[in-house]
């Protein structure tokens, strides 16, 4: 199927009262519909426990979609969209509520359709929701789409994947990490290999080091009970982050296996011990954390974490990589940031900075001389900034559209592989049990702002140098 083709699509969304249902998947489809790439006659179904009739859950979703989606929210369009959007109230952990679901599914004509199933619930339910679908007839060749985090341990992401496999074909299987749909990280290899400029530094020899970040403004917000059991490294690091990390460090980016080259790259991280854990890994808990709904009184779940990791292999030999993430910082971005190696003590490096958001932009900081009879340094920018205009912004779509699109179109190259995801929890759990072990605080730290003082531990030479 082409990527120009106008997809029939039969979708079923479990959670489909949920915050990404309304935020991002019908937009989504919205947008879609609206740019010719889903077929008028295509099916959505949103199941939910919320007891809406399908008139009462047009109005909910219709909100929803005027506020997020980009494309224009024509009354006739979005008429259109909604007549192709169903919704049947099921309590989807209850196994015995899958007959409902078998008897709606009887009576729609699935021929002729490409046919897709969204877990868009917590990872939690996901193991349900399957036992319950092998309970009645479904095609084994529908796609299945799964959210992060895939588990929330190494066990229980083995025993969901034998589960899922058992059940569904694995090339059918669309373990969805919407950050790889972002127009700016699939930016990364293009930006290496199409320019010698960049191509040429992209190693130990010219970069002293690389930070990965993806701070926040907002707290846990209504996500307590589920954010409580996870925290900021499984929430975040263990996928998210890790993607753009492998995308990053990756040896060709011009190769067509992409997916063997990042799981190379998370093999040969360096491990973390309970030895080296104090030079490696800080994490914090905001200030009013435990107060939050659904949050335990004596939650020591971090929600936020610095790490410096070292991937080893011959390109980044001992070259740091410094992962961030947090939540109630001081401001809202995803940055990747290349700290090439200074020319001469006291000059400040080049760097290369590839902003994901809120913007998306790149900036090239250098030195030139300052004007005036004296030979003194001053450092500039140089900015290109896609999402600043207005044809750019317009016209791209956002990463759960092209997230979406592959699934439909059976396009899995930008979707999490098992084997990554493995080799992802196994040292994620590593790292945790270092730092449990070694008996290291989690730090508290005020709102609005950085993180924990004590982060700035594990700095390498290179960024204090450049701070």
């Amino acid at each position: 199927m082409s990527g120009t083709e106008i997809i029939k699509a039969r979708i079923t969304i479990f959670g489909g009262t949920g915050d990404l249902t309304c935020r991002k998947l019908m937009p989504a489809l919205y947008n879609l519909f609206v740019s010719n790439q889903l077929d008028p006659q295509s099916h959505i179904l949103a199941i939910g426990r919320r007891p809406y009739t399908k008139e009462e859950y047009h109005a909910f979703i219709h909100d929803w979609i005027m506020q997020f989606a980009r494309m224009d929210k024509d009354g006739q369009k979005l008429s259109q969209f909604l007549s192709m959007v169903d919704y049947l109230k099921m309590d989807f952990m209850n196994i015995d509520e899958y007959s409902r679901l078998q008897k709606y599914n009887s009576i729609v004509n699935e021929e002729g359709y490409v046919q897709l199933l969204y877990l868009a619930v917590a990872p939690s339910s996901f193991a349900s929701i399957v036992k319950g679908c092998m309970t009645i007839d479904l095609d084994p060749k529908m796609n299945i789409v799964l959210e992060k985090p895939f588990g929330d341990t190494l066990e229980n992401a083995k025993e969901l994947n034998q589960l899922l496999e058992s059940t569904f074909q694995p090339q059918h299987l669309f373990r969805i990490d919407h950050y790889l749909g972002k127009e700016m990280i699939r930016n990364i290899l293009n930006i290496r290999y199409a320019n010698p400029f960049f191509a040429n530094i992209w190693d130990s020899r010219s970069i002293a080091c690389v930070e990965i970040e993806a701070t926040e403004t907002v707290g846990v917000e209504t996500r307590g009970g589920y954010y409580d059991a996870a925290g900021a490294v499984k929430d975040m690091v263990q996928n998210h982050l890790f993607q753009l990390l492998s995308i990053t460090a990756l040896e060709d980016p011009s190769s067509s296996d992409i997916k063997a080259q990042q799981l190379t790259v998370l093999q040969n991280l360096r491990p973390v011990t309970k030895e080296n854990i104090k030079d490696s890994a800080i994490f914090g808990q905001y200030e009013g954390y435990r107060k939050e709904l659904k949050v335990s009184e004596s939650s020591v779940t971090e929600t936020y974490a610095a790490l410096k990791l070292y991937v080893d292999v011959p390109r980044w030999k001992d070259v740091p990589f410094i992962i961030r993430t947090g939540k109630k910082c001081s401001d809202r971005h995803t940055s990747v940031i290349l700290t090439l190696r200074p020319s001469a003590p006291g000059v400040l490096p080049d760097r290369l900075v590839i902003r994901i958001q809120p913007s998306e932009e790149i900036r090239l900081q250098f030195n030139v001389k300052k004007p005036g009879e004296y030979d003194e340094l001053d450092q500039v920018e140089l900015k290109y900034c896609q999402s600043c205009m207005d044809s750019f912004s317009r016209n791209t779509p956002e990463a759960y559209e092209r997230m979406l699109n592959a699934c439909m179109r059976n396009d899995n190259a930008w979707f999490s592989a098992w084997d990554q995801i493995e080799t992802s929890w196994k040292f994620i759990d590593q790292l945790k049990k270092a730092y449990k072990d070694a008996g290291i605080p989690v730090y508290t730290y005020p709102q609005k702002t950085d993180g924990p003082v004590q982060k700035d531990a594990i700095l390498p030479e290179c960024l204090r140098q450049s701070a």
